[in-house]
């Protein structure tokens, strides 16, 4: 059976919970939620598992906190012997404005830090979506801002692109990184 590893990057802890930069949780709790799967806490994560058309996904949220995520990443591709063409990261990224998105097969880690550690443990050949939170904070305000909830107003423009998210990764499963990219980055623009 094919195995994929799909993870939503954030930190551990209610402090954190419904943060800009704990996106890719949220992103990961809702596909977990429309699967009927719960999360169990393991090794470097919490863990949920499903299958879609006999391909199975293991569903990380890493609990390393964001600057250490690529231990998470190595240890679970590793574990579950999953080749890396078959990872997808969800994250939150700041160029890009709330309620767009945009599905990349590699590239830099454009400045985030839990892309840069995963970047520096695996190289920088893996799928990400990233999910715009924006950047409407002053300057020397980025970290405040990237810790901070998001307000009812911008969960209202999250949502819809939460669902597409949860399309986007099975879409990525089932149809691969390229006929994924084609149809769904028009959309995220």
């Amino acid at each position: 059976m094919d195995k994929y590893l799909i993870v939503g990057l954030g930190n551990p802890g209610a402090e954190y919970e419904g943060t800009r930069h704990n996106t890719g949780y949220m992103v990961l709790d809702a596909f977990a939620k429309a699967s009927n799967i719960c999360f169990e806490d393991k090794r470097y994560g919490f863990v949920a598992e499903t299958s879609l058309r006999g391909r199975k996904l293991i569903l990380l949220k890493p609990t390393t906190y964001m600057n250490l995520s690529g231990n998470a990443v190595r240890y679970w591709l590793q574990k579950e012997n999953i080749d890396q063409k078959r990872l997808l990261i969800v994250v939150d990224e700041l160029a890009l404005p709330l309620g767009k998105f945009r599905l990349k097969g590699n590239g830099s880690n454009g400045g985030h830090n839990g892309l840069g550690h995963i970047q520096q443990l695996i190289g920088q050949q893996y799928a990400r979506l990233r999910i715009g939170i924006g950047n409407e904070f002053q300057r020397g305000g980025q970290v405040d801002y990237v810790l901070g909830r998001y307000t009812d107003e911008e969960k209202k423009t999250l949502e819809p692109v939460i669902d597409t998210a949860i399309e986007v990764i099975k879409s990525f499963v089932l149809a691969g990184i390229d006929i994924t990219m084609n149809q769904f980055n028009a959309k995220g623009k």
